[in-house]
């Protein structure tokens, strides 16, 4: 049985005019400039540079032109769809990417260099060996498997099948071996291993014969894991040699390259320029903060369009094609001045937030101190400026702000606060620093245990437990005593 009933239901719902603002709040300066750029071009009623008139004269407004198209009982659609000039698809983007720029970002259109690859170096030096049909295409082949970092990791048996099925070759896997050796010998050295084992090994067996390297190859090829383990007295006594031997054969494979695809000169490696969004200087002992003028473009609403609409009211014989017009002219005015609004907004939003976070963080600013950030997470900022806690995380997750201690993303400034001994809150960045420090300054053989570092920042007034030491550590990327020791 069918049945009709009212129910009052409470929810909310972002406005496009929000969303838009939310997107634009979280693009980097670059990005924010191909946004603006993108936008002039699709939508004609916005122009850059500066306007005649200091400000535009909003001479237009719905409701005035909505009565005259009203043509008889013919009533044009006025209502605007503005998702079509806010958002490409249902979904907005700032819920599919975090727009976070870091290093290892690569911008795939764009080459930083061109030049020989390193696949075309290899392919290129194949050319000084002699191979029959048959051997050079399986070279090829090889070649092209090598990876960035130099390495063939492939298997064996899979390399026969794809020669077989993509190359037409049938070979075996002792055919492949003899290529693989000869692409083994091509510069850089170590280049077509299966693992690093091999590469060093590679490597070594191409210096000049000495004893440290006699006992380096030992080390690679007969006890590689306790090498990389660093159980130094069993090789000591597994090898009959002294600590002056072992410590030469160590430093001969120190000086090795495990990445020789890396060491290629004619790598091209994308770069990305970082723009600091904000510029802070200290100017007769206060902090001043300034924002990028590439985040303050100059945009009003085209004359032309204006001029349009005027000339629509006055006319008095009003065509459906014209009303049709005036429909997409108001369309693209409104776009033009909710994307000016919202960029507006961005720059207020933008300076409020970094302004908040300069003034709690004043004592790190005004003397580069690490030790002097106090902890603070992204409530504290949103509490202080009243927004909410995802609009400070845009603005931190993004942007960089140049300081006179160097260019950093702003999201580093923030972080968590343990107790010290005296009761007082301190930054866990704070400690970091100085677990740091004092891992820097151990014995290296007699590194600290992460039991032993507990103690040691415990004397330094910062009672922590052995697992945030273990903890932290790792953060900071500092492996575990036994592999920080040195003979």
């Amino acid at each position: 049985m069918l049945k009709q009933q009212l129910n009052f239901k409470l929810s909310q719902k972002l406005s496009p005019q929000q969303i838009q603002l939310m997107k634009l709040i979280q693009l980097p300066t670059q990005a924010f400039e191909q946004r603006i750029s993108q936008e002039i071009e699709e939508n004609p009623a916005l122009e850059g540079g500066k306007d005649e008139k200091d400000e535009y004269d909003d001479d237009f407004s719905n409701e005035e032109y909505d009565s005259e198209i009203d043509d008889g009982n013919e009533l044009i659609e006025t209502d605007i769809n503005i998702d079509e000039y806010l958002s490409d698809d249902e979904t907005p983007n700032y819920k599919l990417s975090a727009n976070n720029y870091s290093p290892d970002d690569e911008d795939k259109q764009i080459p930083y260099a061109s030049g020989t690859s390193f696949n075309q170096y290899l392919l290129q030096q194949l050319n000084t060996y002699r191979f029959n049909d048959e051997e050079i295409e399986i070279a090829r082949f090889l070649v092209g498997s090598v990876d960035e970092g130099g390495y063939i990791r492939r298997d064996l048996i899979d390399i026969v099948d794809d020669l077989a099925f993509t190359q037409n070759i049938f070979t075996t896997e002792d055919d492949v071996i003899k290529i693989i050796k000869i692409v083994q010998d091509l510069d850089p050295a170590g280049v077509g291993a299966k693992n690093l084992q091999e590469c060093l090994l590679i490597q070594l067996k191409r210096k000049n014969t000495s004893e440290a390297v006699f006992i380096a190859i030992l080390l690679i090829e007969e006890s590689f894991e306790q090498f990389s383990k660093k159980h130094y007295k069993k090789l000591l006594v597994k090898y009959s040699i002294t600590e002056e031997q072992l410590r030469s054969a160590i430093h001969e494979i120190e000086i090795l390259n495990p990445r020789p695809g890396g060491s290629y000169a004619g790598n091209t490696k994308m770069v990305e320029h970082v723009v600091p969004d904000f510029a802070i200087k200290i100017r007769d002992g206060e902090l001043q903060l300034t924002l990028n003028g590439r985040n303050a473009p100059d945009l009003h609403v085209s004359r032309d369009y204006s001029e349009m609409l005027k000339g629509f009211k006055v006319t008095k014989q009003k065509t459906k094609s014209q009303k049709d017009a005036v429909l997409f002219i108001k369309q693209k005015l409104d776009a033009a001045k909710w994307f000016i609004d919202a960029i507006k907004q961005r720059q207020q939003t933008l300076f409020i937030t970094m302004n908040a976070i300069m003034h709690h963080q004043k004592e790190y600013f005004l003397t580069g101190d690490e030790q002097k950030l106090k902890p603070m997470i992204l409530k504290n900022i949103a509490d202080e400026i009243n927004m909410d806690i995802s609009t400070v995380s845009r603005v931190a997750n993004s942007k960089y702000v140049d300081t006179p201690y160097g260019t950093k993303l702003i999201k580093e400034y923030f972080s968590e606060s343990m107790k010290n001994d005296q009761g007082v809150d301190v930054s866990t960045r704070e400690i970091k620093n100085i677990l740091e420090n004092i891992i820097l300054e151990e014995d290296k053989k007699k590194p600290l245990t992460d039991d032993k570092l507990a103690i040691a920042l415990k004397c330094k007034g910062y009672p922590i437990a052995r697992r945030t030491i273990a903890k932290y550590r790792e953060q900071l990327d500092v492996p575990v005593a036994r592999l920080r020791k040195k003979i």
